[in-house]
Protein backbone atom coordinates (compact mmCIF):
# COMPACT_ATOMS: atom_id res chain seq x y z
CA UNK A 1 0.00 0.00 0.00
CA UNK A 2 2.85 2.40 0.91
CA UNK A 3 4.65 1.71 -2.39
CA UNK A 4 1.54 2.52 -4.39
CA UNK A 5 1.24 5.84 -2.51
CA UNK A 6 4.86 6.81 -3.21
CA UNK A 7 4.50 6.06 -6.93
CA UNK A 8 1.43 8.27 -7.12
CA UNK A 9 3.36 11.17 -5.49
CA UNK A 10 6.23 10.89 -7.94
CA UNK A 11 3.95 10.89 -10.93
CA UNK A 12 2.22 13.99 -9.67
CA UNK A 13 5.54 15.82 -9.31
CA UNK A 14 6.62 14.96 -12.83
CA UNK A 15 3.44 16.41 -14.23
CA UNK A 16 3.86 19.69 -12.36
CA UNK A 17 7.48 20.18 -13.51
CA UNK A 18 6.86 19.59 -17.19
CA UNK A 19 3.66 21.60 -17.23
CA UNK A 20 5.42 24.98 -16.39
CA UNK A 21 7.27 25.59 -19.66
CA UNK A 22 8.70 23.83 -22.53
CA UNK A 23 11.88 22.19 -21.58
CA UNK A 24 14.41 19.92 -23.10
CA UNK A 25 13.87 16.25 -23.14
CA UNK A 26 16.64 15.68 -20.66
CA UNK A 27 15.47 13.21 -18.05
CA UNK A 28 15.74 13.94 -14.30
CA UNK A 29 16.53 11.27 -11.83
CA UNK A 30 14.27 11.07 -8.82
CA UNK A 31 17.17 11.49 -6.40
CA UNK A 32 18.03 14.88 -7.97
CA UNK A 33 14.78 16.36 -6.76
CA UNK A 34 15.12 18.51 -3.66
CA UNK A 35 13.49 16.95 -0.73
CA UNK A 36 12.20 18.80 2.28
CA UNK A 37 12.30 17.69 5.85
CA UNK A 38 8.73 16.54 5.85
CA UNK A 39 9.38 13.53 3.60
CA UNK A 40 12.97 12.71 4.48
CA UNK A 41 13.50 10.18 7.19
CA UNK A 42 16.19 10.81 9.79
CA UNK A 43 16.69 14.44 8.60
CA UNK A 44 19.78 16.11 10.27
CA UNK A 45 19.67 19.93 10.18
CA UNK A 46 23.17 20.23 11.73
CA UNK A 47 24.62 18.63 8.62
CA UNK A 48 22.63 20.89 6.26
CA UNK A 49 20.63 17.95 4.97
CA UNK A 50 17.54 18.78 3.11
CA UNK A 51 18.31 22.54 2.71
CA UNK A 52 16.87 24.15 -0.39
CA UNK A 53 19.38 26.51 -2.21
CA UNK A 54 18.08 29.99 -3.14
CA UNK A 55 19.47 32.32 -5.91
CA UNK A 56 21.27 35.68 -5.06
CA UNK A 57 18.76 38.47 -5.11
CA UNK A 58 19.01 41.57 -7.33
CA UNK A 59 19.28 43.89 -4.33
CA UNK A 60 22.55 42.24 -3.35
CA UNK A 61 24.06 43.17 -6.71
CA UNK A 62 22.73 46.70 -6.36
CA UNK A 63 24.33 47.31 -2.96
CA UNK A 64 27.57 45.73 -4.06
CA UNK A 65 27.64 48.03 -7.05
CA UNK A 66 26.99 51.06 -4.85
CA UNK A 67 29.91 50.02 -2.58
CA UNK A 68 32.38 49.75 -5.44
CA UNK A 69 31.12 53.04 -6.85
CA UNK A 70 31.80 54.79 -3.54
CA UNK A 71 35.30 53.30 -3.37
CA UNK A 72 35.97 54.54 -6.88
CA UNK A 73 34.75 58.03 -6.01
CA UNK A 74 37.01 58.20 -2.94
CA UNK A 75 40.07 57.03 -4.87
CA UNK A 76 39.32 59.38 -7.72
CA UNK A 77 39.02 62.30 -5.30
CA UNK A 78 42.31 61.43 -3.64
CA UNK A 79 43.95 61.08 -7.05
CA UNK A 80 42.65 64.54 -8.02
CA UNK A 81 44.05 66.02 -4.82
CA UNK A 82 47.47 64.52 -5.42
CA UNK A 83 47.67 65.14 -9.14
CA UNK A 84 45.80 68.41 -9.60
CA UNK A 85 45.35 70.33 -6.40
CA UNK A 86 48.73 69.55 -4.76
CA UNK A 87 50.52 68.20 -7.76
CA UNK A 88 53.06 71.01 -8.05
CA UNK A 89 54.00 70.85 -4.38
CA UNK A 90 54.47 67.11 -4.48
CA UNK A 91 56.46 67.42 -7.67
CA UNK A 92 58.85 69.82 -5.91
CA UNK A 93 59.05 67.50 -2.93
CA UNK A 94 59.76 64.59 -5.22
CA UNK A 95 62.54 66.53 -6.89
CA UNK A 96 63.96 67.56 -3.52
CA UNK A 97 64.17 63.92 -2.53
CA UNK A 98 67.02 63.82 -5.01
CA UNK A 99 68.62 67.10 -3.83
CA UNK A 100 71.05 66.94 -0.91
CA UNK A 101 71.89 70.18 0.92
CA UNK A 102 75.50 70.15 2.17
CA UNK A 103 77.31 72.72 4.29
CA UNK A 104 80.37 74.20 2.63
CA UNK A 105 82.70 75.04 5.50
CA UNK A 106 84.40 78.40 5.31
CA UNK A 107 88.20 78.40 5.56
CA UNK A 108 89.37 79.65 8.94
CA UNK A 109 91.64 82.67 9.07
CA UNK A 110 95.38 82.10 9.30
CA UNK A 111 97.35 83.29 12.33
CA UNK A 112 100.73 84.86 11.49
CA UNK A 113 103.59 86.22 13.54
CA UNK A 114 104.95 89.70 12.85
CA UNK A 115 107.22 88.32 10.10
CA UNK A 116 104.33 86.55 8.31
CA UNK A 117 105.35 83.13 9.54
CA UNK A 118 102.19 81.03 9.87
CA UNK A 119 101.52 79.90 13.42
CA UNK A 120 98.15 78.30 12.56
CA UNK A 121 96.92 77.40 9.07
CA UNK A 122 94.54 75.11 7.16
CA UNK A 123 95.49 71.84 5.50
CA UNK A 124 93.73 69.40 3.16
CA UNK A 125 91.41 66.89 4.80
CA UNK A 126 91.50 63.45 3.11
CA UNK A 127 87.95 62.86 4.37
CA UNK A 128 86.66 66.08 2.78
CA UNK A 129 84.06 68.40 4.33
CA UNK A 130 86.35 70.87 6.13
CA UNK A 131 90.04 71.74 6.28
CA UNK A 132 92.26 70.48 9.08
CA UNK A 133 93.93 72.96 11.40
CA UNK A 134 97.69 72.73 11.71
CA UNK A 135 100.09 74.50 14.05
CA UNK A 136 103.74 75.42 14.04
CA UNK A 137 105.54 72.31 15.32
CA UNK A 138 107.95 74.47 17.35
CA UNK A 139 107.41 74.43 21.13
CA UNK A 140 106.37 77.54 23.00
CA UNK A 141 103.19 78.68 21.24
CA UNK A 142 100.40 76.57 22.74
CA UNK A 143 99.05 79.16 25.18
CA UNK A 144 99.53 82.06 22.79
CA UNK A 145 97.84 80.45 19.77
CA UNK A 146 95.54 77.87 21.38
CA UNK A 147 93.83 74.99 19.59
CA UNK A 148 90.57 74.17 17.78
CA UNK A 149 87.49 72.02 18.20
CA UNK A 150 86.10 70.76 14.87
CA UNK A 151 82.44 70.62 13.76
CA UNK A 152 80.77 67.52 15.21
CA UNK A 153 78.83 64.70 13.51
CA UNK A 154 76.27 62.27 14.82
CA UNK A 155 76.45 58.52 14.28
CA UNK A 156 74.70 58.87 10.91
CA UNK A 157 77.37 61.24 9.65
CA UNK A 158 75.21 64.37 9.86
CA UNK A 159 76.68 67.55 11.35
CA UNK A 160 74.81 68.70 14.44
CA UNK A 161 77.42 71.39 15.03
CA UNK A 162 78.76 73.09 11.92
CA UNK A 163 81.09 75.66 13.52
CA UNK A 164 84.72 75.67 14.56
CA UNK A 165 85.29 76.54 18.22
CA UNK A 166 88.54 78.18 19.22
CA UNK A 167 89.95 76.97 22.52
CA UNK A 168 92.56 78.94 24.43
CA UNK A 169 94.92 81.60 23.10
CA UNK A 170 94.31 83.57 19.92
CA UNK A 171 92.07 80.83 18.51
CA UNK A 172 89.58 81.56 21.29
CA UNK A 173 90.08 85.29 21.85
CA UNK A 174 89.86 86.14 18.12
CA UNK A 175 87.45 83.34 17.24
CA UNK A 176 84.85 85.71 15.79
CA UNK A 177 87.39 87.27 13.44
CA UNK A 178 88.93 83.96 12.42
CA UNK A 179 85.60 82.27 11.78
CA UNK A 180 84.13 82.72 8.32
CA UNK A 181 80.57 82.25 7.08
CA UNK A 182 79.67 78.76 5.88
CA UNK A 183 78.15 78.28 2.42
CA UNK A 184 75.60 75.82 1.00
CA UNK A 185 75.99 73.27 -1.80
CA UNK A 186 73.20 71.32 -3.51
CA UNK A 187 73.92 67.85 -4.88
CA UNK A 188 71.45 66.09 -7.22
CA UNK A 189 71.32 62.31 -7.08
CA UNK A 190 69.29 59.70 -8.97
CA UNK A 191 67.32 56.79 -7.55
CA UNK A 192 70.56 54.85 -7.20
CA UNK A 193 72.11 57.68 -5.14
CA UNK A 194 74.58 58.45 -7.91
CA UNK A 195 75.54 62.12 -8.20
CA UNK A 196 74.09 63.75 -11.31
CA UNK A 197 75.15 67.36 -10.68
CA UNK A 198 76.44 69.73 -8.00
CA UNK A 199 76.12 73.48 -7.59
CA UNK A 200 76.99 75.99 -4.88
CA UNK A 201 73.91 77.87 -3.79
CA UNK A 202 75.63 80.10 -1.19
CA UNK A 203 79.42 80.50 -1.46
CA UNK A 204 81.41 80.37 1.80
CA UNK A 205 83.17 83.47 3.11
CA UNK A 206 86.64 82.94 4.53
CA UNK A 207 87.57 84.08 8.02
CA UNK A 208 89.93 87.00 8.52
CA UNK A 209 93.65 86.44 8.91
CA UNK A 210 95.28 87.99 11.97
CA UNK A 211 98.89 89.02 12.47
CA UNK A 212 100.35 88.84 15.95
CA UNK A 213 103.06 91.14 17.24
CA UNK A 214 105.16 88.22 18.45
CA UNK A 215 108.38 87.24 16.75
CA UNK A 216 108.27 83.46 16.56
CA UNK A 217 112.08 83.27 16.64
CA UNK A 218 112.36 85.12 19.94
CA UNK A 219 109.37 83.29 21.39
CA UNK A 220 110.78 79.87 20.54
CA UNK A 221 114.16 80.75 22.04
CA UNK A 222 112.58 82.12 25.22
CA UNK A 223 110.61 78.90 25.69
CA UNK A 224 113.67 76.76 24.98
CA UNK A 225 115.79 78.52 27.62
CA UNK A 226 113.03 78.51 30.25
CA UNK A 227 112.39 74.81 29.65
CA UNK A 228 116.04 73.76 29.78
CA UNK A 229 116.67 75.82 32.93
CA UNK A 230 113.63 74.33 34.61
CA UNK A 231 114.92 70.83 33.83
CA UNK A 232 118.50 71.50 34.80
CA UNK A 233 117.74 73.45 38.00
CA UNK A 234 114.60 71.65 39.13
CA UNK A 235 112.03 74.43 38.72
CA UNK A 236 108.41 73.30 38.30
CA UNK A 237 107.74 75.74 35.49
CA UNK A 238 108.33 79.20 34.14
CA UNK A 239 107.10 82.05 31.97
CA UNK A 240 108.48 85.04 30.15
CA UNK A 241 107.31 88.20 28.36
CA UNK A 242 109.07 90.75 26.16
CA UNK A 243 107.03 93.91 25.45
CA UNK A 244 107.45 97.18 23.58
CA UNK A 245 107.35 99.91 26.25
CA UNK A 246 105.72 102.45 23.90
CA UNK A 247 103.10 100.44 22.00
CA UNK A 248 102.42 97.57 24.40
CA UNK A 249 103.06 95.07 21.59
CA UNK A 250 104.13 91.68 22.87
CA UNK A 251 107.25 90.44 21.06
CA UNK A 252 107.31 87.17 23.01
CA UNK A 253 105.06 85.59 25.62
CA UNK A 254 105.46 81.97 26.60
CA UNK A 255 104.72 79.53 29.37
CA UNK A 256 106.30 76.22 30.36
CA UNK A 257 105.13 73.47 30.51
CA UNK A 258 102.60 73.40 27.73
CA UNK A 259 100.30 70.97 25.92
CA UNK A 260 100.49 69.84 22.28
CA UNK A 261 98.17 71.94 20.10
CA UNK A 262 97.97 69.42 17.27
CA UNK A 263 97.06 66.57 19.60
CA UNK A 264 94.34 68.64 21.28
CA UNK A 265 92.91 69.68 17.92
CA UNK A 266 92.96 66.23 16.32
CA UNK A 267 91.36 64.80 19.49
CA UNK A 268 92.21 61.21 18.51
CA UNK A 269 95.03 60.40 20.94
CA UNK A 270 92.92 59.95 24.07
CA UNK A 271 95.82 58.71 26.14
CA UNK A 272 97.91 61.80 25.42
CA UNK A 273 94.99 64.13 26.15
CA UNK A 274 94.31 62.31 29.42
CA UNK A 275 97.96 62.69 30.39
CA UNK A 276 97.75 66.46 29.80
CA UNK A 277 94.61 66.74 31.88
CA UNK A 278 95.93 64.69 34.79
CA UNK A 279 99.49 66.01 34.83
CA UNK A 280 100.66 67.52 38.12
CA UNK A 281 102.66 69.97 35.99
CA UNK A 282 99.38 71.67 34.94
CA UNK A 283 100.33 72.28 31.28
CA UNK A 284 97.01 74.04 30.55
CA UNK A 285 97.78 76.95 32.91
CA UNK A 286 99.21 79.89 31.03
CA UNK A 287 101.75 81.01 33.61
CA UNK A 288 102.25 84.35 31.87
CA UNK A 289 98.68 85.63 32.28
CA UNK A 290 96.87 83.13 34.51
CA UNK A 291 99.54 82.10 37.00
CA UNK A 292 99.53 83.98 40.33
CA UNK A 293 102.87 84.27 42.08
CA UNK A 294 104.42 85.93 45.12
CA UNK A 295 106.51 88.71 43.54
CA UNK A 296 109.07 89.35 46.26
CA UNK A 297 111.64 92.09 45.73
CA UNK A 298 110.52 93.08 42.20
CA UNK A 299 107.91 95.18 44.07
CA UNK A 300 110.55 97.39 45.72
CA UNK A 301 110.92 99.94 42.87
CA UNK A 302 107.18 100.63 42.91
CA UNK A 303 107.05 100.91 46.70
CA UNK A 304 110.03 103.28 46.42
CA UNK A 305 107.92 105.52 44.15
CA UNK A 306 105.31 105.71 46.90
CA UNK A 307 107.99 106.50 49.49
CA UNK A 308 109.27 109.35 47.31
CA UNK A 309 105.77 110.67 46.66
CA UNK A 310 104.97 110.69 50.39
CA UNK A 311 108.32 112.40 51.09
CA UNK A 312 108.98 110.50 54.28
CA UNK A 313 112.68 110.20 53.52
CA UNK A 314 115.21 111.88 51.29
CA UNK A 315 116.49 109.50 48.60
CA UNK A 316 120.02 110.43 49.67
CA UNK A 317 119.48 109.56 53.33
CA UNK A 318 121.28 106.37 54.29
CA UNK A 319 119.92 103.64 56.52
CA UNK A 320 122.34 101.28 58.25
CA UNK A 321 121.63 97.68 57.27
CA UNK A 322 122.93 95.31 59.95
CA UNK A 323 121.13 92.27 58.56
CA UNK A 324 117.87 92.53 60.53
CA UNK A 325 115.52 94.75 62.48
CA UNK A 326 114.33 93.73 65.93
CA UNK A 327 110.88 94.55 67.28
CA UNK A 328 110.47 94.26 71.09
CA UNK A 329 107.83 91.90 72.40
CA UNK A 330 105.93 93.77 75.09
CA UNK A 331 104.39 90.56 76.36
CA UNK A 332 107.70 88.69 76.51
CA UNK A 333 110.74 91.00 76.26
CA UNK A 334 113.08 88.03 76.10
CA UNK A 335 111.57 86.95 72.76
CA UNK A 336 111.61 89.91 70.36
CA UNK A 337 110.42 89.55 66.78
CA UNK A 338 113.26 89.63 64.27
CA UNK A 339 112.82 90.54 60.59
CA UNK A 340 115.93 89.49 58.74
CA UNK A 341 117.58 90.84 55.63
CA UNK A 342 119.08 88.42 53.13
CA UNK A 343 122.55 89.81 53.97
CA UNK A 344 124.27 92.74 55.73
CA UNK A 345 124.50 95.73 53.39
CA UNK A 346 125.85 98.49 55.62
CA UNK A 347 124.86 102.07 54.89
CA UNK A 348 122.51 102.33 51.87
CA UNK A 349 120.42 105.12 50.38
CA UNK A 350 117.38 104.53 48.18
CA UNK A 351 119.30 103.93 44.94
CA UNK A 352 121.66 101.52 46.66
CA UNK A 353 118.83 99.79 48.51
CA UNK A 354 117.12 99.10 45.17
CA UNK A 355 120.41 97.93 43.66
CA UNK A 356 121.32 95.49 46.43
CA UNK A 357 117.67 94.68 47.22
CA UNK A 358 117.96 95.53 50.91
CA UNK A 359 115.02 94.14 52.85
CA UNK A 360 116.01 96.10 55.94
CA UNK A 361 115.80 99.44 54.11
CA UNK A 362 112.31 98.67 52.79
CA UNK A 363 111.14 97.33 56.16
CA UNK A 364 112.06 100.73 57.55
CA UNK A 365 110.54 102.99 54.88
CA UNK A 366 107.51 100.73 54.52
CA UNK A 367 106.49 100.06 58.12
CA UNK A 368 108.72 102.47 60.00
CA UNK A 369 111.52 101.66 62.42
CA UNK A 370 113.09 103.65 65.21
CA UNK A 371 112.79 107.32 64.38
CA UNK A 372 112.19 106.70 60.68
CA UNK A 373 108.54 106.86 59.65
CA UNK A 374 107.12 104.37 57.14
CA UNK A 375 104.42 104.94 54.51
CA UNK A 376 102.21 102.20 55.98
CA UNK A 377 100.20 99.44 54.37
CA UNK A 378 97.45 101.68 52.98
CA UNK A 379 99.95 103.71 50.99
CA UNK A 380 101.77 100.57 49.89
CA UNK A 381 98.48 99.30 48.51
CA UNK A 382 97.68 102.67 46.92
CA UNK A 383 100.92 103.07 45.01
CA UNK A 384 101.38 99.54 43.76
CA UNK A 385 97.81 99.64 42.46
CA UNK A 386 98.71 102.76 40.50
CA UNK A 387 101.25 100.62 38.62
CA UNK A 388 98.53 98.12 37.72
CA UNK A 389 99.07 95.42 40.32
CA UNK A 390 95.90 93.81 41.63
CA UNK A 391 93.94 94.49 38.41
CA UNK A 392 93.64 93.13 34.90
CA UNK A 393 96.04 94.49 32.31
CA UNK A 394 93.44 94.12 29.55
CA UNK A 395 95.70 92.00 27.35
CA UNK A 396 93.91 90.37 24.42
CA UNK A 397 94.37 86.83 25.73
CA UNK A 398 92.05 84.49 27.62
CA UNK A 399 92.23 83.55 31.28
CA UNK A 400 93.93 86.61 32.75
CA UNK A 401 93.91 86.87 36.56
CA UNK A 402 94.07 90.08 38.58
CA UNK A 403 96.05 88.89 41.61
CA UNK A 404 95.89 90.26 45.16
CA UNK A 405 97.41 93.06 47.21
CA UNK A 406 97.55 92.63 50.99
CA UNK A 407 95.59 95.06 53.15
CA UNK A 408 93.83 95.05 56.53
CA UNK A 409 90.50 94.34 54.80
CA UNK A 410 92.01 91.49 52.82
CA UNK A 411 93.48 89.92 55.97
CA UNK A 412 90.23 90.19 57.92
CA UNK A 413 88.37 88.50 55.08
CA UNK A 414 90.96 85.78 54.55
CA UNK A 415 91.76 85.02 58.18
CA UNK A 416 88.44 85.21 59.97
CA UNK A 417 88.60 88.77 61.18
CA UNK A 418 92.27 88.86 62.25
CA UNK A 419 93.65 92.37 62.72
CA UNK A 420 96.55 93.77 60.71
CA UNK A 421 99.92 93.79 62.46
CA UNK A 422 103.15 95.72 61.98
CA UNK A 423 104.90 92.54 60.91
CA UNK A 424 102.41 92.18 58.06
CA UNK A 425 103.42 95.64 56.83
CA UNK A 426 107.10 94.73 56.96
CA UNK A 427 106.58 91.61 54.87
CA UNK A 428 104.37 93.48 52.40
CA UNK A 429 107.11 96.13 52.04
CA UNK A 430 109.33 93.53 50.35
CA UNK A 431 106.62 91.98 48.17
CA UNK A 432 105.81 89.04 50.43
CA UNK A 433 102.84 88.10 52.63
CA UNK A 434 99.58 88.42 50.65
CA UNK A 435 101.01 89.69 47.38
CA UNK A 436 100.16 87.70 44.27
CA UNK A 437 100.77 88.95 40.77
CA UNK A 438 101.05 87.77 37.17
CA UNK A 439 104.00 87.97 34.83
CA UNK A 440 102.05 90.20 32.44
CA UNK A 441 101.30 92.65 35.29
CA UNK A 442 104.98 92.74 36.19
CA UNK A 443 106.13 93.51 32.65
CA UNK A 444 103.53 96.26 32.19
CA UNK A 445 104.56 97.88 35.48
CA UNK A 446 108.29 97.78 34.71
CA UNK A 447 107.57 99.13 31.21
CA UNK A 448 105.88 102.12 32.88
CA UNK A 449 108.98 102.55 35.00
CA UNK A 450 111.14 102.58 31.88
CA UNK A 451 108.99 104.87 29.71
CA UNK A 452 108.55 107.47 32.45
CA UNK A 453 105.04 106.77 33.68
CA UNK A 454 102.88 105.50 30.80
CA UNK A 455 100.92 102.45 31.91
CA UNK A 456 100.04 100.83 28.58
CA UNK A 457 97.62 98.00 27.85
CA UNK A 458 99.62 95.08 26.44
CA UNK A 459 98.49 93.54 23.15
CA UNK A 460 99.45 90.48 21.12
CA UNK A 461 98.22 92.09 17.89
CA UNK A 462 100.58 93.84 15.51
CA UNK A 463 99.81 97.51 14.84
CA UNK A 464 96.94 97.54 17.31
CA UNK A 465 95.93 101.22 17.60
CA UNK A 466 96.66 102.79 20.99
CA UNK A 467 93.53 104.54 22.20
CA UNK A 468 93.41 106.93 25.12
CA UNK A 469 91.64 104.34 27.22
CA UNK A 470 94.62 101.99 26.74
CA UNK A 471 97.14 104.36 28.35
CA UNK A 472 97.21 105.71 31.90
CA UNK A 473 99.64 108.51 32.72
CA UNK A 474 100.95 108.07 36.26
CA UNK A 475 101.13 111.23 38.42
CA UNK A 476 104.77 111.01 39.46
CA UNK A 477 107.50 113.51 38.76
CA UNK A 478 110.27 112.66 36.32
CA UNK A 479 112.74 113.20 39.14
CA UNK A 480 111.26 110.32 41.12
CA UNK A 481 111.34 108.04 38.09
CA UNK A 482 114.96 108.96 37.52
CA UNK A 483 115.95 108.01 41.08
CA UNK A 484 114.37 104.56 40.83
CA UNK A 485 115.69 104.02 37.30
CA UNK A 486 119.20 104.79 38.52
CA UNK A 487 118.80 102.25 41.28
CA UNK A 488 117.74 99.59 38.76
CA UNK A 489 120.66 100.41 36.50
CA UNK A 490 123.04 100.23 39.46
CA UNK A 491 121.72 96.74 40.19
CA UNK A 492 123.00 95.64 36.77
CA UNK A 493 126.34 97.41 36.83
CA UNK A 494 127.30 96.77 40.45
CA UNK A 495 125.04 94.32 42.21
CA UNK A 496 122.61 91.41 42.11
CA UNK A 497 121.61 91.72 38.42
CA UNK A 498 125.19 91.87 37.18
CA UNK A 499 124.56 88.92 34.86
CA UNK A 500 122.73 91.38 32.58
CA UNK A 501 125.64 93.77 32.32
CA UNK A 502 126.68 94.12 28.66
CA UNK A 503 129.16 96.58 27.25
CA UNK A 504 127.07 97.16 24.14
CA UNK A 505 123.56 96.94 25.65
CA UNK A 506 122.62 98.87 28.77
CA UNK A 507 119.95 97.15 30.82
CA UNK A 508 118.12 98.27 33.98
CA UNK A 509 116.71 95.45 36.10
CA UNK A 510 115.30 94.32 39.41
CA UNK A 511 115.57 90.76 40.65
CA UNK A 512 113.36 89.01 43.15
CA UNK A 513 113.50 85.82 45.19
CA UNK A 514 110.05 85.22 46.65
CA UNK A 515 109.97 82.72 49.51
CA UNK A 516 107.18 80.16 49.51
CA UNK A 517 105.44 78.32 52.32
CA UNK A 518 106.22 78.08 56.01
CA UNK A 519 109.56 76.34 55.59
CA UNK A 520 110.62 78.73 52.79
CA UNK A 521 112.54 75.89 51.18
CA UNK A 522 111.17 76.80 47.75
CA UNK A 523 111.29 80.16 45.98
CA UNK A 524 110.03 81.90 42.85
CA UNK A 525 112.94 83.44 40.96
CA UNK A 526 112.14 86.73 39.18
CA UNK A 527 113.85 89.30 37.03
CA UNK A 528 112.18 92.36 35.52
CA UNK A 529 113.69 95.24 33.61
CA UNK A 530 113.96 97.25 30.43
CA UNK A 531 116.51 98.31 27.82
CA UNK A 532 118.26 100.27 26.44
CA UNK A 533 118.59 102.22 29.66
CA UNK A 534 119.11 105.61 28.01
CA UNK A 535 116.21 105.24 25.56
CA UNK A 536 114.01 102.32 26.64
CA UNK A 537 112.32 100.28 23.90
CA UNK A 538 111.57 96.89 25.46
CA UNK A 539 110.59 95.63 28.90
CA UNK A 540 110.91 92.05 30.11
CA UNK A 541 109.78 89.82 32.95
CA UNK A 542 110.97 86.28 33.59
CA UNK A 543 109.60 83.95 36.27
CA UNK A 544 111.01 80.59 37.27
CA UNK A 545 108.51 78.75 39.45
CA UNK A 546 109.22 76.82 42.66
CA UNK A 547 112.92 76.16 42.72
CA UNK A 548 115.18 75.34 45.67
CA UNK A 549 116.22 78.43 47.61
CA UNK A 550 119.90 77.46 47.56
CA UNK A 551 119.90 77.37 43.75
CA UNK A 552 121.93 80.30 42.40
CA UNK A 553 120.74 79.92 38.80
CA UNK A 554 117.32 81.33 38.01
CA UNK A 555 115.46 84.01 36.09
CA UNK A 556 118.45 86.35 35.58
CA UNK A 557 120.42 83.51 34.01
CA UNK A 558 117.49 82.84 31.66
CA UNK A 559 117.28 86.46 30.52
CA UNK A 560 121.03 86.61 29.99
CA UNK A 561 120.89 83.66 27.59
CA UNK A 562 117.96 85.16 25.72
CA UNK A 563 119.68 88.51 25.23
CA UNK A 564 122.93 86.81 24.18
CA UNK A 565 121.03 84.90 21.51
CA UNK A 566 119.01 87.94 20.37
CA UNK A 567 122.12 90.06 19.91
CA UNK A 568 123.32 87.57 17.29
CA UNK A 569 120.09 86.27 15.74
CA UNK A 570 117.58 89.13 16.09
CA UNK A 571 119.75 92.23 16.54
CA UNK A 572 116.85 94.53 15.67
CA UNK A 573 115.60 94.05 19.24
CA UNK A 574 118.90 94.73 21.02
CA UNK A 575 120.31 97.78 19.29
CA UNK A 576 121.09 100.72 21.55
Amino acid sequence: MESVYNSAVLNSLYKKIFSRRRISSVSIDPDEIFLDSSNLPQFDTDQFEGRIEKPITRSTFVWLGIFFLLVGVVYSGRLWTLQVKNGEAFEIRSENNHLRHTTVFAPRGIIYDRNKIALAWNDLNPDGQFSLRKYLPTDGFAHLVGYLRYPAKDSAGNFYNDVFIGKDGAEEYFNEDLTGTNGLKITETDALEEVQSESTLIPPKSGNNITLAVDSRVQAKMYEVIKSTAHDRDFSGGAGVLMDVHTGEIVAITSYPQYDQNIMTEATDRAAIASFLSSKDTPFIDRAVSGLYVPGSIMKPFIAMGVLEERIISPEKKIHSVGAITIPNRFNPSQPTIFRDWKVHGWVDMREAIAVSSDEYFYTVGGGYGEQKGIGILNIEKYVRMFGFGSMTGIDMVGEKKGTIPSPEWKAEMFDGEVWKLGNTYHSSIGQYGFQTTVIQAVRAVAAMGNGGKLITPTVLLNNPINDDKVVTLPFSKEYFKIVQEGMRLSVTDSVARALNFSDLHVAAKTGTAELGITKALVNSWVTGYYPYENPKYAFAILMEKGHRDNLVGATFVMRQILDWMKVNTPEYTQQ
